[in-house]
């Protein structure tokens, strides 16, 4: 029997991805023009996937964005698990130059493998991921074996960190996989234990098509 295969997804562009204001789990911002286009693109092109169900996290950006997808009839379900990091006391609040210094400074941080810190009032790596193996355990239960090709939707920070964590790979190098508004991850993995493999990394739908 194969594998399960996972279709992995950042939601489409919001308002605040466009002004460059720190969003995270505790924005519940909706798709803007842009982000639906996004999603209607990836849609076009992806329509014909034969996926068994979907996955969304709680923040309605997610869900909007694979729209097209549950008017096919397609199942799906909510889980809090795949939330965005939280930014803590940063979200809301645009990238400033002050503030750009610190987030990178937190970056370096977390590259050099102090992955406890936390942003002021927010959540660390390690605590993301904790929620994140919750969420896939689910996912990948074996009570859900039928499930064989998924569709998750999820935020940028949150994917960096799943991904480390699906494909084993050292979570303090979480920066190696870009992404984008609508970038598409495809993974797969040989046999039901091992680590899952990218596929497709980080393609996301063409400006033609929007």
């Amino acid at each position: 029997m194969s594998s399960k295969k996972i279709y992995l997804i950042r939601h489409g562009q919001t308002d605040y991805n466009l002004r460059g204001v720190v969003q995270g789990s505790g924005i519940d911002a909706p798709l803007n023009e842009r982000g639906r286009a996004q999603a209607a693109a990836f849609f076009q092109r992806h329509q014909a996937v034969p996926f068994d169900k979907i996955y969304v996290s709680a923040l309605q950006r997610t869900r909007q964005s694979v729209e097209p997808f549950l008017e096919l009839g397609i199942p799906v379900e909510s889980l809090a698990e795949l939330n965005e990091i939280s930014w803590g006391d940063y979200e809301g609040l645009p990238m400033t130059p002050e503030q750009n210094q610190y987030y990178f400074d937190m970056l370096a941080r977390w590259a050099s493998g102090d992955l406890d810190h936390a942003i002021a009032g927010g959540e660390s790596p390690n605590q993301v991921v904790a929620r994140l193996r919750k969420g896939f355990a689910r996912i990948l239960s074996p009570e859900r074996e039928a499930e064989r090709l998924i569709l998750v939707c999820m935020h940028g920070r949150a994917i960096r960190m799943a991904l480390s964590m699906l494909c084993d790979t050292p979570l303090a190098e979480m920066d190696q996989y870009a992404h984008q508004n609508l970038g598409l991850y495809v993974l797969s993995r040989a046999n039901e234990e091992g680590p899952f493999h990218v596929e497709v990394a980080n393609q996301g739908p063409e400006e033609r098509d929007f």
